[in-house]
């Protein structure tokens, strides 16, 4: 028969071995959380570069030819096709990395602009 010393024992390991399997449950559920929002922003990621590439086309197709305004319409839908692209080809991770080269090439620069970042968002959400 099983003494109150043991049994009291076997009771803890059990709670011990209960919590244990809710953290691990609890952690596996966070990670595929994560893993779909993180799923989720490449796809929506990659619908806006394609939305910038057929809009770059419709640009072009629909905006004027020759002249100035023809000029600037072949300029912007250039611009907007070279950014879908990028967007289509790199997703988050892509522009994650670039960023981080960029700060590391640039670290005061990058620091003033997460000052004036910081600024703009203070002073944006400051109640009056």
């Amino acid at each position: 028969m099983a003494t109150g010393t043991e049994s009291s024992t076997f009771s803890t390991e059990s709670m011990k071995n209960k919590a244990s399997e809710a953290a691990s449950s609890a952690a596996d559920k966070a990670k595929q959380t994560a893993s779909k929002v993180g799923q989720k922003a490449e796809d929506a990621t990659h619908a806006v570069g394609s939305g910038m590439k057929n809009l770059a086309d419709t640009i072009r197709h629909k905006g004027p030819q020759e002249g100035a305004l023809g000029a600037a319409a072949c300029s912007v839908a250039d611009t907007l096709d070279s950014g879908g692209r990028y967007l289509e080809e790199e997703g988050i991770a892509g522009i994650a990395g670039d960023m981080t080269t960029l700060i590391r090439r640039n670290p005061i620069p990058a620091m003033f602009v997460g000052i004036g970042l910081g600024f703009v968002l203070a002073r944006a959400t400051m109640r009056r």
